[in-house]
């Protein structure tokens, strides 16, 4: 299901973790729990991954996560704030030291403002960290979006994981 590379990069985030100790968590839109699958898939992954959340409507967001709407329709669920909030949320509402989230819009469609492509990423961790990051993928259909994404949110949770080390 998953490329050697991305296997071997989740696996080596995974020992990494195993090695400081630091337990894991998603929350995840746009990717629809691709990260949280990708963990799972490496056996053993269960002593640093605690859970996944897959928050793809604005409902699920706000009832998963508890962000208020009112946030969420200010923002747009395709924002820095709501990926923040997801992160932070995903951290409150599990056993992990650090969270990624990821909320964006895979395509096809999009707006000017938010097209396709246009993704953004947050790690909360308990030590205090929260970082935003923003991608442009372009669009380059659905699949390839995702998967950007994937590689991303590995690229995040790698510095968080630094950060407990």
């Amino acid at each position: 299901m998953f490329t050697p590379d991305l296997i071997e990069r989740a696996s080596d985030l995974l020992d990494r973790a195993r090695t400081a100790g630091v337990m894991i968590a998603t929350a995840e839109s746009c990717t629809g729990g691709l990260v949280c699958a990708l963990l799972t898939d490496i056996p053993g992954s269960s002593d640093v991954l605690d859970r996944g959340f897959v928050t793809y409507s604005n409902e699920a967001k706000s009832e998963l996560l508890g962000i208020p709407a009112r946030i969420i329709n200010a923002s747009g669920a395709v924002s820095s704030e709501v990926a923040r909030r997801m992160a932070e949320e995903a951290l409150l509402r599990s056993n992990a030291d650090i969270a990624v989230s990821i909320t964006g819009v895979a395509g096809p469609g999009g707006t000017a403002r938010k097209p396709a492509g246009l993704v953004h990423f947050a790690l909360a961790g308990r030590n205090g960290l929260v970082k935003s990051d923003v991608r442009r993928f372009g669009d380059r259909g659905r699949s390839a979006v995702r998967q950007a994404s994937v590689y991303n949110a590995l690229d995040l949770l790698s510095e968080g994981v630094d950060l407990f080390a």
